[in-house]
């Protein structure tokens, strides 16, 4: 069915028509005293424009929001005395996008509170706080904010009775239920036609007498206001609480704070949705381009051989072609004279789906070529995956594909050629490990998180990898790494968080477990093996080969025992002794295990991973239980077995 573009047209004139009409309205209806977002400055003391307190807090605030879309709660600090800044928000509990939420608090709370070292901003549906003091676990309810409905009730005396009684029941069951985690909600009958919704919430780093306390003053705040209006909320640093007649926190409102609500949202949001629809217009219209180009594709062997056919640009034997200018489309009579036709002496290794091979041009230029299994059909599948996803990824820290050949049988892919071979012959090798100190291991640690995620987030495709291995990445001629072999990788559209698939491919021991056990798949899957990655890289140790061993079954299990343990020097490779400082090693190993927490929704994102490696003063939370160290562990081995060999990636390369 085509796009109307039209239809977008007259949508976006009714949203327009709507807005004002609400607006209009709005000035006569609306029931709040003022709107969000509210604000608590203390401008007793301010901080410098550029200063480092400033570079502290715009690190903190954005590794606020990108952890906002995975937790409801958190708190963290940045920097050391006396530029440091602690932060915290809540999103409160009933609301589903926690992180749309404090991302306005984290842009509002800079404009509203500018060059204060110490602010708390209030939103509709969450509050984020800082400070250059450190107020984790302190009560803190100075700058209390009291709000209240415009429209008054009868009997004030008698109904602020009733809610002191009940919200007293709620503030207990807030604070002391285990199971809330400081958060209750309850209603109560007045009459035949009203009934009473309360709502009470602390920050879960209070003790829960502090969290009781806090609730109870919001009751005495509000018994001691000369204005009782039908609903109440009381904004604190500490806790939050409203009480409503009508249902808020089941995601409905009553007709003045729906017109209210409308004309904030569509008053500060009309302009995005303007440009969405916009956006969505064009995506759609070169969605249905590249839809009707893959309709037209159905065989991959023909659609690149009609590539070919209209490349007009082969080259025979003896051409001069610098690697720069290397077309895409190549002869294989080029590339059989580059490898002297496939010599042994210049195969660099073996692969799941075929070899590689060193070539060198005509003009002396050195290429890999990857030569794909002629009867292997997940080898046909790698090689048009990889050609049509490389050829649109273009990142310093993936490698480049140069040009590609389908003649008869044969299906190659000419790489660029990386000297120094790939990751895993210098990390598992006794003597060539000791090449790599301290800084270099830093250095293709933060390489290949940028690469990951250029594909997760900031390529023109969001990219799952699958198969991310020491051997999959490539180091050039100064040991940056390079991320290789796209032949397992899946595009994902915007909307898509994780997929699901019935044939396992990877490597066992970097797939995470629901991947592993279930065939689910998402970013979280590749932050997973990001996560083995990095602490083979830090330790110099492989992923597996502890079965024999006493003291753990895996790396993952080994590392997580030595974290417990406070043993954490015991993981470093010990040819990093003169290079490598212990506090920085144990912060890198803390992201390691990190990013193997068993629960894919507690593992960070790329984005968050690269913060946390590149700002070595915040916060880190405490990780989990890694993947494979208790219950999977058993099962996963069993399920190994079962796996065909064709799908998984086998390795044993050299230098390329």
């Amino acid at each position: 069915m085509g796009h109307n573009f039209l239809s977008d047209a007259n949508t976006i004139q009714l949203l327009l028509l709507l807005y004002f009409s609400i607006a209009t309205l709005s000035q006569h209806s609306s029931n709040f005293l003022t709107h969000p977002p509210y604000k608590f400055c203390s401008n007793t003391s301010l901080y410098e424009a550029n200063s480092p307190f400033q570079n502290n807090l715009q690190t903190l605030m954005s590794y606020l929001a990108s952890n906002a879309s995975v937790s409801n709660q958190y708190h963290a600090y940045a920097g050391n005395d006396p530029d440091i800044v602690y932060a915290q928000y809540m999103c409160y509990n009933y609301i589903e996008n926690c992180s749309a939420c404090i991302y306005a608090a984290s842009q509002d709370i800079m404009q509203l509170c500018p060059n204060n070292r110490n602010a708390t901003v209030w939103e509709e549906l969450c509050q984020l706080r800082f400070s250059n003091k450190n107020f984790i676990g302190q009560l803190d309810i100075s700058g209390n904010i009291l709000l209240a409905n415009k429209e008054t009730i009868e009997n004030s005396g008698q109904y602020i009775s009733v809610v002191n009684e009940k919200f007293s029941n709620l503030t207990k069951k807030a604070a002391f239920d285990p199971t809330q985690n400081m958060y209750a909600t309850g209603k109560l009958a007045l009459s035949d036609i009203d009934t009473l919704y309360t709502l009470g919430q602390c920050t879960t780093d209070l003790s829960s007498h502090d969290c009781n306390t806090c609730l109870q003053v919001a009751i005495q705040n509000i018994s001691s206001c000369c204005y009782i209006g039908r609903g109440q909320r009381l904004l604190s640093q500490s806790c939050y609480f409203r009480f409503e007649l009508y249902p808020f926190y089941e995601g409905t409102a009553d007709s003045g704070e729906t017109l209210t609500i409308l004309k904030i949202v569509l008053g500060t949001c009309i302009p995005t949705v303007v440009l969405a629809f916009l956006t969505a217009s064009c995506i759609i219209y070169f969605r249905r381009i590249r839809r009707k180009e893959t309709d037209e594709e159905k065989s991959h062997l023909a659609f690149l051989q009609e590539l070919r056919k209209s490349s007009g640009s082969t080259f025979a034997e003896g051409n001069k072609v610098s690697s720069e200018e290397l077309p895409w489309m190549m002869d294989l009579s080029v590339i059989r004279a580059a490898t002297d036709n496939f010599s042994v002496s210049n195969k660099l290794g073996q692969g799941g789906f075929g070899s590689v091979y060193k070539g060198i041009l005509s003009d002396g230029s050195e290429v890999a070529v990857k030569r794909l299994s002629r009867s292997s059909e997940q080898g046909v599948k790698e090689f048009k995956t990889e050609v049509l996803l490389i050829m649109k990824l273009q990142h310093k820290n993936l490698v480049r594909l140069l040009g590609f050949c389908v003649e008869g049988e044969e299906k190659l892919l000419v790489y660029e050629f990386m000297p120094n071979s790939s990751l895993d012959v210098f990390l598992f090798d006794p003597t060539k490990r000791a090449e790599l100190d301290w800084s270099s291991r830093i250095d293709i640690i933060n390489g290949i998180a940028k690469g990951m995620l250029y594909l997760h987030e900031d390529s023109r495709l969001r990219i799952i990898h699958r198969d991310l291995k020491a051997s999959n990445v490539l180091l050039d001629n100064e040991m940056n790494p390079k991320i290789s072999d796209f032949g397992m990788a899946r595009i994902f559209s915007s909307n898509e968080d994780e997929a699901n698939t019935a044939r396992i491919v990877g490597t066992y021991g970097y797939m995470a477990p629901e991947y592993a056990m279930e065939g689910l798949y998402s970013t979280k899957s590749d932050v997973f093996s990001f996560g083995v990655l990095l602490l083979e890289i830090i330790s110099g140790r492989k992923k597996a080969g502890y079965h024999q061993s006493k003291c753990a079954p895996s790396l993952l299990a080994y590392a997580w025992q030595l974290w417990n343990e406070g043993n954490k020097t015991e993981l470093i490779d010990p040819m990093l002794s003169d290079s490598c400082n212990a506090d920085e090693f144990s912060r890198y190993m803390h992201i390691g295990l990190l990013c193997v927490q068993e629960d894919a929704s507690d593992r960070p994102t790329m984005s968050s991973v690269v913060l946390m490696l590149q700002s070595q003063n915040s916060f880190l939370p405490q990780p989990e239980r890694p993947a494979f160290v208790g219950r999977f562990m058993d099962n996963l081995e069993a399920a190994a077995s079962n796996f065909s060999v064709n799908e998984m990636t086998l390795s044993d390369v050299g230098p390329r």
